[in-house]
């Protein structure tokens, strides 16, 4: 189960981690243009892609350096609910291409947040 849970928490920072410096460095009109959604939330935008790289930190280094671990499940509960809120936001627009991708996330989100918090 621990091997499950570093694999689900390995691809969640990465993939968190990559999409947050993305919407973070990017300009909003070039992200706007790919994704639509951040030309009509810019402050949105750089909002959820700081929270992204917070999380994807705090996905490995407290449980991996065994400083305040309870922040693991606490940063993929948060990714959790940037998914419910996402996947809200895409069904909104009309994007449904988009919104199985964000279950795969929140299921993986979920799977560590409930895996994680059994192991206190």
């Amino acid at each position: 189960m621990n091997t499950a849970l570093w694999i689900a928490q390995a691809a969640l920072a990465f993939l968190f981690g990559a999409a947050g410096v993305m919407k973070a460095t990017q300009p909003i009109e070039k992200l706007a243009a790919r994704m639509g959604w951040p030309g009509e939330m810019p402050g949105l935008t750089r909002f959820v892609a700081w929270a992204e790289i917070a999380g994807a930190i705090a996905m490995i280094l407290p449980i991996l350096l065994d400083i305040l671990p309870w922040l693991t499940p606490l940063a993929a509960i948060g990714f959790a609910v940037i998914q419910v809120l996402a996947i809200g936001l895409h069904l909104r627009r009309g994007e449904r291409s988009v919104v199985p991708f964000n279950v795969v996330l929140l299921a993986l989100s979920l799977f560590v947040a409930i895996g994680r918090l059994e192991l206190f």
